[in-house]
C-alpha cells in the first residue's frame, strides 16, 4: 500500500491524476486514514497535521504520482426563499442551529434533516430533495490556523 505524505491545493499540479478519491464533506478533514481509490486500491494518508481537503486538491503518492480529491454526491435539501431578505432570515435560523450550510446566491444547501425541513417550510421556505456535492461554508470555529500543505508554503483555512 502506497503512502501519501503531502498534498497541494487544486490548480497547483497540472499533471493528470492517476486516480481519484471521492469523499463526502465530513470526511474531507483528514490527517491519517486509509483511503480507497476509485479503482479499488487503497492508500495510506499520513500527513503531519490535519487538513481540510477540497474538490480538485491533489494527494502526492510516494512514487511521485498524484491522486485528485473529488467531492462525493450527498443527499441534501435545497432551500429557496421568496426573496433575498427571506433567504438571509432562513440562513440565520440555520446558523442559529449550527448546521453546516452551502450558501449560494439563490439557495442554501444543507444535509437532509426532516425536523429542520418542517421548520423551514413553516417559515415559508421551499425545500427540495437533491443529490449533489456539498461544500459548506467553514466558519470561525472550523479554523485550524496556518499549516503546511507539503509545498513548504503555509496557508490558513477558514
Amino acid at each position: 500500500m502506497q503512502r501519501i505524505t503531502a498534498y497541494h491545493h487544486a490548480g497547483v499540479i497540472t499533471d493528470p491524476p492517476v486516480d481519484t478519491i471521492a469523499l463526502p464533506h465530513d470526511l474531507r478533514h483528514l490527517r491519517r486514514k486509509v483511503l480507497h481509490l476509485s479503482n479499488g486500491e487503497m492508500v495510506m494518508l499520513d500527513l503531519k497535521e490535519p487538513v481540510l481537503l477540497a474538490e480538485g486538491d491533489r494527494l502526492i503518492l510516494e512514487d511521485g504520482n498524484n491522486v485528485a480529491i473529488a467531492a462525493a454526491p450527498e443527499k441534501l435539501f435545497a432551500i429557496t426563499a421568496r426573496d433575498r431578505l427571506h433567504l438571509t432570515e432562513l440562513a440565520w435560523h440555520l446558523g442559529n442551529r449550527h448546521l453546516s450550510a452551502q450558501i449560494e446566491e439563490g439557495r442554501i444547501l444543507i444535509l437532509r434533516d426532516h425536523v429542520i425541513r418542517k421548520m423551514l417550510e413553516g417559515l415559508g421556505a421551499t425545500v427540495t430533495e437533491v443529490e449533489e456535492t456539498f461544500h459548506p461554508v467553514r466558519g470561525a470555529y472550523h479554523a485550524h490556523g496556518g499549516h503546511s500543505h507539503g509545498d513548504d508554503h503555509p496557508h490558513a483555512h477558514d
